[in-house]
């Protein structure tokens, strides 16, 4: 009798041992389902906050982007003011070497002085004729007496604005999907600068 309620007792502790060492494997599941809950909820949190930083930053550059070409499309429009034919052109391709200066510098894009004036003169002078050609063209009409001078201080504001206007857009655009000024090419840009440039002359005409 004392044999079998000895073995009953170390059978009962053993149940119990079995029970207790369940429970606490299902306390420590439980606390392991929490705590990767817990995880999961905070990836999901950071996830969510790191997105709306994304969206923030996008929108905050997209307004410092379009900001900063207004300023220098202004900086063009004063400077197509001078009424010395060619001097006006040249102030302009300054203007819009600081332009793309600048825009290199938020891309990180590697900027070369000799390169970007390169590209610009091929960009304003020849890849468009009939609507890039418009800041030289109008530049050199000055050196007419009297009328030339006129027209072209009248019309130069309007176009070396839309033209700078046009040459930010069409960076902003290569810049962001990627593209450096060594990959650059001004054939490429040829509707887009076109219609950039008349969105331009609105953006110009509306500022004077």
């Amino acid at each position: 009798m004392k044999a079998d309620k000895g073995k009953t007792e170390d059978q009962s502790k053993k149940t119990e041992t079995k029970a207790e060492n369940l429970t606490k494997e299902t306390k420590e599941t439980e606390k392991t389902e929490i705590q990767s809950t817990k995880m999961e909820e905070t990836m999901k949190d950071e996830k969510m906050e790191k997105q709306a930083e994304e969206t923030m930053v996008k929108e905050v550059s997209n307004e410092k982007l379009n900001k900063l070409i207004r300023h220098h499309v202004y900086g063009s429009m004063a400077v197509g003011l001078i009424p010395l034919p060619l001097v006006d052109f040249a102030g302009l391709t300054v203007v819009q070497l600081n332009l793309l200066r600048k825009l290199a510098q938020i891309y990180n894009v590697p900027f070369s002085k000799g390169v970007v004036k390169s590209i610009l003169s091929s960009l304003v002078g020849g890849a468009v004729p009939m609507v890039i050609s418009g800041p030289l063209a109008v530049s050199i009409s000055k050196s007419v007496p009297a009328i030339g001078t006129t027209a072209g201080v009248v019309t130069m504001p309007i176009i070396a604005g839309a033209s700078t206007y046009a040459v930010g857009k069409v960076f902003v655009q290569h810049f962001a999907s990627g593209g450096t000024f060594l990959t650059f090419d001004p054939d490429k840009v040829k509707v887009y600068y076109t219609k950039m440039f008349k969105e331009g002359e609105k953006v110009a005409a509306a500022a004077k």
